[in-house]
């Protein structure tokens, strides 16, 4: 893996803990996660115009597209964390009726 995958993929990991310090573990619905990554896309989209035009928020794309990832993956990690608590409970004969 190259060096700037790695350092992209730390970025990432450590925004996620600072997620979970600050929020805990969240579990929500697909239209809430999509919120919730339609307001992060919205401040990229902040820091992007920023960064063009000039604004408070200017050189802050970096860590905005961090938050962007690292709020997607927290979302495929709930969506992995649903397929095998299914797969467990059908694996140990319950159903999830």
């Amino acid at each position: 893996m190259k060096i700037e995958a790695v350092l992209a993929f730390d970025a990432v990991a450590d925004e996620r803990a600072k997620q979970n310090e600050k929020w805990g573990v969240q579990r929500h619905g697909p239209f809430t996660w999509l919120a919730i990554l339609t307001e992060e896309v919205g401040e990229l989209a902040e820091a992007a115009l920023h960064d063009e035009f000039g604004g408070e928020h200017a050189d802050t794309l970096k860590e905005e597209l961090t938050h962007v990832a690292a709020v997607a993956v927290q979302w495929l990690e709930q969506l992995e964390w649903e397929e095998l608590d299914l797969m467990q409970a059908l694996t140990e004969g319950g159903t999830n009726e």
